[in-house]
């Protein structure tokens, strides 16, 4: 683990949201107090994620330190539009039945990501009120 890729997963987990490529180059080099090029975040971001530390949120474009990065699992994302947190789940049922769907189509899946868009607790309340 080399400091930066260090920096980026300390620097995703004190977001606490996802958080976009750029956003982290700028936290970055505002922590190192010295430019850093995209292609040396998006290299720490592609190690993190194939050491299962970081996933990717496809549909935000954006990156979320892994919740369990001990287990190897599927990846279920409930991403609010409102607020654009997200929330990791495991749920051996859905990647159950994904392998079975697969194999019914005689497709072999390299990852899974599931991601479910829609509305936080609070948001909803705050949109009802």
């Amino acid at each position: 683990m080399t400091a930066l890729r260090k920096r980026v997963l300390e620097l995703l987990w004190a977001k606490g949201r996802p958080t976009g490529a750029y956003e982290l180059i700028e936290a970055v080099k505002l922590r190192e107090s010295r430019p850093v090029a995209p292609p040396t975040v998006y290299r720490a971001l592609h190690f993190l994620m194939a050491q299962g530390l970081v996933s990717r949120i496809e549909s935000l474009n954006a990156y979320v330190p892994c919740a369990h990065p001990e287990r190897d699992h599927d990846c279920l994302f409930f991403i609010c539009s409102g607020c654009r947190a997200s929330v990791e789940l495991e749920d051996p049922r859905i990647g159950g039945l994904l392998a079975e769907d697969a194999a019914v189509l005689g497709f072999v899946a390299t990852r899974r990501t599931v991601e479910v868009e829609g509305m936080c607790a609070r948001c909803a309340e705050a949109s009802a009120a």
